[in-house]
């Protein structure tokens, strides 16, 4: 059977259900590493598509979403996180407000030895969280819808879902990285692990940290 266009897939979802429904962990989209995208919607389509993922981000919510997580095999991303916790959570964390962007092409290299150990969740795997390390800078590289050129450190939390969302590009869920002990219900999470960081549950589920410390989804 033939397979669909890149063109024939956004078209159909663009038509179908809004916001557009989230694929959830085990279709293959979600494993499937990506090409560069090289243009092949054009400026009109490739707008509507990020449109249709702020909205879907949005209604979530979360604070991330990679096109393949509405079945789009498409190297593209879209990150937008208000930040609004806690002060205490926000200090731990290193949370602070992203702007919404779009990430074509995404890429990024750690800066320094410094790792960051916190409970971690996914739009495609709704429900559980477990606290996942992931390098506590790096350096992003990207264009926009545009297609303008961006280079940028993100620490902290942005770090953390830049990582994310890039990932799933990749064909990789945080699972993938995750201390399995820590492996919690989104209900264990709020009832028993709601701290600024993980100390309290890898003392009781019995997993080592790096440092660092329970996470909104992406």
């Amino acid at each position: 059977m033939r397979t669909p266009s890149l063109a024939a897939l956004v078209d159909a979802l663009l038509d179908g259900e809004r916001p557009a429904p989230v694929v959830a962990a085990g279709e293959p989209v979600l494993r499937r590493p990506l090409p560069p995208y090289e243009g092949e919607l054009g400026a009109d389509r490739l707008a509507r598509l990020v449109a249709a993922m702020r909205e879907t981000l949005h209604a979530a919510p979360g604070v991330g979403l990679a096109a393949p997580q509405i079945g789009i095999p498409l190297r593209l991303a879209v990150i937008e996180d208000p930040a609004e916790v806690p002060a205490e959570v926000a200090e731990a964390r290193e949370r602070v407000p992203q702007p919404f962007r779009v990430l074509v092409n995404p890429r990024y290299e750690a800066l320094g030895p410094g790792r960051a150990a916190f409970f971690e969740g996914c739009l495609s795997v709704p429900g559980w969280q477990a606290v996942t390390v992931r390098h506590r800078t790096v350096r992003l590289r990207a264009q926009d819808e545009q297609g303008r050129e961006s280079d940028e450190e993100f620490t902290g939390w942005p770090a953390r879902i830049v990582q994310h969302e890039t990932d799933h590009l990749d064909g990789r869920l945080y699972l993938d990285i995750a201390e399995t002990r820590s492996l919690s219900s989104t209900a264990a999470v709020l009832g028993h692990w709601n701290q600024p960081t993980p100390e309290a549950a890898a003392r009781a589920l019995g997993f080592d940290l790096p440092g660092g410390g329970a996470g909104a989804e992406a």
